[in-house]
């Protein structure tokens, strides 16, 4: 299997002096009428927005576009919301979702800061997150002003957890209200990161051993030629895969994670709706989550007495 020769655009690595909207292309919207087919390389007027990944300045960076208004101008293949993205297509069939709608983003901004990190400009460190995804409207607010359509792939915001054994944690002693982590009723108050994957596909090849071209056949194989781009657009490295994202529940405050003098309590959960839903006794996520949210709970309130 072969695959057609990179573009020669090259990504940007400086902006120019005055960062103004001069510097951002007019959006080319694409008719909802017509269908353009990408199983052909070199197809005719594709200009896609330069991507620099890795760079820690996001308007040098780039915005992460995926979306369907902007063919010729997409950087990224796939779509967004991974598998649901199916019923999108089912809302727009049904005649129930405006195909041209585009979300007001011009008033969201996260409820809290994350970052930035060093991290963020290393792209052997992040590879399958796009780290400014919670960030469109203040870091691209330019391109949305000009009418790009960029959603966000990180929603940041807060939220109350009520659980039956949290409760029962309080009433036994094991956990103390504090009345900013822990209610006396027994709900806590957390941080939500909802996230939605975006692979930088060189780095996920690295990480697999394999080359980029190995990593790309593989996926466009098994995925039974779902994303002909990954064949025809080597020149665009940005994935958003088919798969479900994750969330992040934070007790605490946010900002004392990448402190290594300071304690942490983590436990990555795979969801279980058996389980964690219905009480299902057939395993024991449920028990395993609910000690861990314990576990949380009580790091961060030790941790706000000792501050």
């Amino acid at each position: 299997m072969s695959i057609a020769p990179p573009s020669s655009k090259k990504p940007r690595t400086s902006k120019s002096p005055s960062s103004s909207s001069d510097d951002i292309p007019v959006p080319e919207i694409t008719s909802v009428d017509y269908v353009t087919l990408t199983s052909h390389a070199d197809a005719f007027g594709v200009d896609p927005i330069p991507i620099s990944w890795g760079h820690p300045d996001p308007s040098i960076r780039g915005p992460v576009i995926c979306t369907v208004r902007h063919s010729s101008q997409r950087n990224a293949i796939g779509a967004h919301s991974g598998s649901y993205c199916i019923y999108t297509g089912l809302a727009v069939a049904a005649g129930k979702l405006n195909p041209e709608y585009v979300p007001n983003l011009k008033l969201t901004s996260p409820v809290f800061n994350i970052g930035p990190h060093a991290s963020w400009s290393d792209p052997k460190k992040i590879a399958s997150i796009d780290p400014f995804g919670h960030l469109t409207n203040q870091a691209y607010g330019g391109y949305l002003d000009k009418g790009f359509d960029i959603r966000p792939t990180i929603a940041v915001t807060k939220a109350h957890i009520d659980l039956p054994e949290t409760r029962e944690a309080v009433a036994a002693g094991r956990l103390v209200p504090d009345g900013k982590i822990l209610m006396s009723c027994g709900k806590s108050i957390v941080r939500k990161v909802a996230v939605e994957p975006v692979w930088y596909l060189p780095e996920i090849a690295r990480r697999f051993g394999c080359t980029e071209t190995m990593l790309r056949q593989s996926v466009f194989r098994m995925t039974n030629g779902m994303y002909p781009e990954l064949i025809t657009r080597p020149d665009i490295k940005i994935f958003l895969p088919p798969i479900g994202g994750l969330t992040i529940y934070i007790w605490g405050d946010p900002d004392t994670i990448p402190d290594e003098d300071i304690e942490l309590t983590c436990r990555v959960h795979d969801e279980c709706n058996g389980s964690d839903v219905f009480g299902s006794d057939i395993c024991t996520c449920r028990p395993y989550l609910t000690h861990a949210i314990e576990e949380c709970i009580k790091t961060a309130r030790e941790l706000l007495d000792w501050v």
